[in-house]
């Protein structure tokens, strides 16, 4: 048994993931958190000052040299600094708390815990090999986790990396493009329904030749209606919201990888 770990890491006890309420900001909980963990993961005061000016483009104050006084300035700096500079930082730390470590334990300890403190917290962001990405609603993860390796397993290269665009432009900071997430979202199934059709058509065109029972095919159209408006067409005053384009993004991605199967192209 390692004796290190913690009581609830043993037992396996854990709070239910809060409901996502948290995006476009980094509350106290989180500030502090990401602090903490820095801290909890092997760095000293010196360490981490340098790690947060570094990111903030600050300047150390030099009159502040006993440990004390620089963790003082360390949680003056998190306390002060915009909402997504937060992240940026805890990226930064990620990658701080690996230097030197030859147990190579210290990053996904790190990254573990972060993500516990944001599902405990409803903090729609997550870390993933120390990059901060969107973090989305539970059928969100499950149709997006895979699709993207299982459209390159297909044959289907064009498609993976659309839906890389998509998952990249959903999770950007300070502001997500939602428009982009759902045209490349959109671009991605097109190019899974054309590599099934074998044709160069529109997905407008296609889905009517696609294996999809009614009313399914309609609910298709419809979707691909509305990211033609949201996505390619937007109306003044009309953005997108980002659960419109989470909701795109997990209805392409499942829909690609059901094509993709249903046409044994993939497994």
């Amino acid at each position: 048994m390692d004796g290190s770990s913690q009581f609830s890491d043993r037992f396996g006890f854990r709070p239910p993931d809060a409901v996502i309420t948290i995006r476009e900001d980094a509350p106290e909980v989180v500030r502090d958190g990401v602090v903490m963990l820095g801290y909890a993961c092997g760095l000293g005061p010196g360490a981490m000052r340098d790690a947060v000016c570094e990111v903030l483009l600050k300047r150390p104050d030099q009159n502040n040299w006993s440990a004390g006084n620089v963790e003082t300035e360390v949680s003056y700096l998190i306390d002060g600094a915009a909402w997504y500079r937060v992240y940026d930082i805890a990226e930064r730390l990620y990658r701080a708390v690996g230097e030197g470590d030859h147990t190579d334990t210290r990053r996904p300890e790190f990254e573990r815990r972060l993500n516990l403190l944001f599902q405990e917290h409803g903090v729609g962001w997550q870390m993933k090999a120390g990059i901060i990405v969107a973090r989305g609603s539970e059928p969100f993860e499950l149709a997006t986790g895979d699709a993207a390796q299982i459209m390159r397993r297909a044959g289907t290269p064009t498609a993976a990396n659309e839906l890389h665009e998509a998952l990249k432009d959903i999770s950007r900071r300070p502001a997500a493009d939602l428009t982009g997430t759902i045209q490349h979202a959109m671009a991605a199934l097109e190019c899974v329904a054309r590599e099934v059709d074998g044709s160069t058509d529109t997905l407008g065109k296609i889905i009517g030749r696609l294996s999809f029972p009614p009313p399914l095919d309609t609910a298709l159209h419809k979707l691909w209606g509305f990211a033609s408006e949201q996505g390619r067409h937007i109306q003044e005053g009309r953005e997108p919201r980002f659960e419109e384009a989470e909701l795109v993004v997990t209805v392409a991605s499942a829909v690609s990888v059901y094509l993709l199967r249903a046409a044994g192209k993939a497994t």
